[in-house]
């Protein structure tokens, strides 16, 4: 079974679509930052290396430093896909920062968003 397209794509493609959704609704690409590096586990400057070297989404995540344990507790539709319900590994990474980018244009705090209080 071929991957899917996104596994390919510059992470650098993609994020600066994250960055739009997030400002058209008064959010902030900072805070489209902090939620990147809660998932991974980048810093600041790992983030940038990545998006100037164009690296491919796949990689961009095998590579991340440390996977938030609390990623577990992100659950909802995103895309009309049930996030909790997607099994291949790399795919569900990538829903639940699709989920989490929705939840931010949706006005939820940074608080909730990095499930601080749960």
């Amino acid at each position: 079974m071929p991957k899917h397209r996104i596994y390919t794509m510059s992470f650098a493609r993609v994020y600066p679509l994250y960055v739009a959704k997030a400002e058209r609704k008064g959010r902030s690409k900072a805070e489209v930052d902090e939620i990147i590096r809660w998932l991974t586990g980048y810093s600041q400057q790992g983030l940038e290396e990545h998006l100037a070297k164009q690296t491919d989404f796949e990689t961009f995540l095998e590579k991340a430093p440390q996977m938030n344990p609390a990623r577990v507790l992100i659950k909802g539709v995103v895309c009309g896909v049930r996030v909790e319900e997607v099994e291949e590994p790399t795919m569900k990474v990538i829903r639940y920062l699709d989920k989490l980018i929705d939840e931010l244009a949706k006005g939820k705090t940074m608080e909730k968003i990095l499930r601080s209080s749960q």
